[in-house]
């Protein structure tokens, strides 16, 4: 799931709340200091092996370096060069922010392929109890339905929960390029579903790319279901904290500033993934034009200001989003500040009229999923405002101009 999808009483929520605290003496103890010793997961192997890896006797760029330079690295090979890096090291490549989009594509086709072979043999392994063993038939599925005709991933780390990025659209040649950012109990297995689709990245971004699609037809507009960071599993210590939004905000800057050509971006933030956008904000590229959020806990600010970024701030919730009785506070790093929707934070607030509860903004039809589109292809002044004030429209008639450019 993408987002908190229990429906938690205010009383509950402050209960794991003073939970959390317990648990923040107790690491700062150091009575959870105790980690195992692991070997190398397999992103980090392949990175590894890429890091010491030679080209013609030459030492390849490390995996590191800016996506500019490794950029400029690609460009100089034959595309023979290319696609044999790609084999040789394809989780290292198909994460590389800086190698060329069709070559991660490429690289992340066979480093499904692997996987899905590792996660067979594991599906028989006698030493698996039968829930160990039901886990990796789920594992083996989910990839081969990545490595279906026409998907198009972009990013793919199978370690733990497990962590993926998807593109619907031409991003190389995209005006305009739309990321979505989930919430709490994003993984591997949840990035799709067959039930409750628009409640998962791939049915969002899905969902969004057609809307977009709809709305300007000769638009060229691409869209990330973006998973590629660890979500807080469940309500809890994570979910309550910025500790998981803090390493999210790092990858997302880093998507960002590595994404090809000079089209604005849009960032569609759902839930928790609100809470990772509003961490990220002030160190995002100036080519982000508009952060908007559904659904949000908060973004770890009192007001739109204090998040240092010249994009727009936008904000919806349904008035049966059940999100709206968390309490809208940070103490002592516990909760994500104030509510995004209220008239003092200072956001644009658009109406999610349709969305009927928590996990339903980009469903097909609904006035929270038009204002998302009509945001992502840069329609400013088409958008259904919850109320018509000055804030949500100051300003958006040049944005509108300069926006469709």
């Amino acid at each position: 799931m993408t987002s908190f999808d229990t429906s938690p009483q205010l009383n509950v929520w402050r209960a794991l709340l003073a939970l959390a605290v317990v648990f923040v003496m107790l690491a700062t103890t150091g009575w959870t200091a105790l980690r195992s010793h692991r070997s190398a997961t397999p992103l980090q192997a392949s990175v590894s092996a890429w890091d010491h890896g030679r080209l013609h006797g030459h030492h390849v760029p490390d995996a590191d370096a800016t996506p500019a330079r490794l950029s400029r690295f690609f460009a100089s090979l034959t595309a023979q060069e290319r696609a044999d890096l790609a084999r040789r090291y394809p989780l290292a490549v198909g994460n590389m922010n800086g190698a060329p989009v069709a070559l991660r594509y490429s690289a992340n086709r066979l480093a499904l392929q692997q996987q899905r072979t590792v996660e067979r043999k594991r599906m028989h392994d006698s030493r698996l109890s039968p829930a160990g063993q039901h886990d990796a038939g789920r594992r083996m599925h989910r990839y081969e339905a990545l490595m279906s005709k026409g998907r198009h991933i972009l990013a793919f780390d199978p370690e733990g929960s497990g962590r993926v990025a998807e593109v619907f659209g031409n991003l190389e040649k995209a005006d305009r390029v739309s990321v979505v950012v989930p919430g709490v109990d994003t993984d591997l297995l949840t990035f799709q579903r067959t039930n409750r689709q628009y409640s998962a990245p791939v049915g969002m971004a899905k969902s969004l790319y057609a809307a977009e699609k709809a709305a300007s037809p000769t638009t060229r507009t691409a869209v990330i279901a973006w998973a590629d960071y660890t979500a807080p599993a469940g309500l809890g210590i994570d979910s309550a904290t910025a500790m998981r939004a803090e390493d999210g905000a790092v990858r997302l800057n880093a998507l960002v500033r590595a994404l090809p050509g000079s089209a604005p971006v849009s960032l569609f933030c759902h839930s928790y993934g609100s809470v990772v956008c509003g961490v990220a904000a002030r160190s995002l590229p100036g080519r982000v034009a508009d952060i908007a959020v559904a659904g949000s806990p908060g973004m770890r600010v009192e007001k739109a200001a204090n998040l240092h970024t010249a994009a727009r701030v936008w904000a919806m919730r349904d008035a049966t989003d059940w999100i709206q009785d968390v309490p809208y506070m940070e103490v002592g790093g516990l909760g994500h500040g104030a509510d995004p929707v209220s008239t003092a934070f200072g956001a644009r607030v658009l109406s999610a009229e349709g969305a009927k509860g928590h996990a339903g903004y980009f469903e097909p039809d609904t006035e929270s999923l038009l204002n998302f589109a009509e945001i992502g292809i840069g329609a400013y002044q088409s958008v259904h405002c919850a109320h018509e004030d000055a804030v949500c429209r100051a300003g958006l008639s040049g944005a509108a101009a300069a926006g469709r450019a």
